[in-house]
């Protein structure tokens, strides 16, 4: 019996709580939102088509029904808008973390916590300042949606299993983010030589010249290629989403991209962002200390920085 509950049921919390449900994930999902008939009818409409999944319930509730919940997702916030960087949400949403964690930690200070809402890192951040909640259990979404887009994006190179693709985003969540190309690798053959490592039996193929600085501008610009198309990002966020909170679940522990408190490590602290950590069932429990190069640590300075600018800009 796996207990989650949802907060906020915009299109991002109530693709997630949909997700979970059709990938037999959870037997319990609560939906929390400030419009408790939205709630409600999203919740509706994701029970009655349990009959064709795992069995399982969804039902729209308050804080209090948040009572013996494994995972916590908080998904409200005002969302981020066509031409809006994910950072000028700061202030707005960093209030409203304050006030959900209020709130729920009362009811759910058991639970493990994944926060989605955007600005990802800075919100996490904000989450560690007013929750109480141990570290370990609190989980930014981070850039484990980036790592998914990098990986596709290199998977449509070779026209290879996304599966064989090995390569992260650290970082923020956003523009400062970046790719350690050192060790980007497609079945440990580098992501870069891998068309010219293919010796075809049958036929010659030919592959698109791997462009490192073209894929990183996908990587980048993906979300904001998404909203001007149709308004919002839901469904591959929902898919990273639940990914973390089946692992988290799992007794098998997982290496993953999401946004946690760094002390120290790479010579940063105080500030959450998006390094190689290690997540099961103890939460996010270890931090993977990759060999970058040089410039590559640079560059996670950089995103380092551009946080903790907005952190001070931010009223807490």
């Amino acid at each position: 019996m796996n207990k989650i509950t949802v907060i906020g049921s915009g299109s991002v919390g109530s693709t997630i709580a949909y997700t979970m449900i059709t990938q037999g994930i959870a037997s319990e999902v609560v939906m929390i939102d400030i419009n408790g008939e939205k709630a409600l009818g999203e919740a509706l409409d994701i029970r009655q088509g349990i009959p064709f999944c795992n069995p399982a319930t969804v039902h729209a509730g308050s804080y209090s029904d948040a009572k013996g919940s494994d995972i916590v997702v908080i998904t409200s916030g005002i969302p981020r808008k066509a031409g809006q960087s994910r950072l000028d949400l700061a202030q707005i949403n960093v209030d409203m973390i304050k006030s959900v964690s209020k709130e729920i930690v009362k009811y759910a200070p058991d639970a493990t916590y994944v926060i989605v809402s955007n600005p990802v890192d800075v919100l996490t951040y904000a989450f560690h300042k007013y929750s109480g909640i141990p570290e370990e259990r609190i989980i930014g979404s981070g850039t484990i949606l980036d790592t998914a887009r990098l990986r596709a994006r290199i998977a449509e190179y070779y026209s290879i299993s996304q599966k064989n693709v090995h390569a992260y985003v650290l970082g923020e969540h956003g523009d400062s983010s970046f790719i350690p190309w050192s060790l980007a690798n497609v079945s440990n053959v580098p992501a870069k030589d891998f068309g010219n490592a293919v010796k075809n039996l049958t036929s010659r193929t030919i592959y698109p010249a791997f462009k490192e600085a073209d894929i990183e501008d996908y990587v980048r610009n993906s979300g904001a290629s998404v909203i001007q198309r149709k308004g919002a990002t839901f469904y591959a966020v929902s898919i990273s989403v639940c990914h973390v909170c089946k692992c988290l679940l799992s007794g098998i522990d997982t290496t993953m991209t999401v946004s946690t408190m760094l002390h120290g490590e790479y010579g940063i602290e105080d500030v959450c962002l998006s390094l190689l950590n290690i997540v099961g069932q103890k939460g996010a429990h270890s931090k993977v200390i990759l060999p970058m190069s040089d410039d590559e640590i640079k560059a996670l300075h950089h995103s380092a920085d551009c946080l903790k600018n907005i952190i001070k800009s931010v009223n807490f």
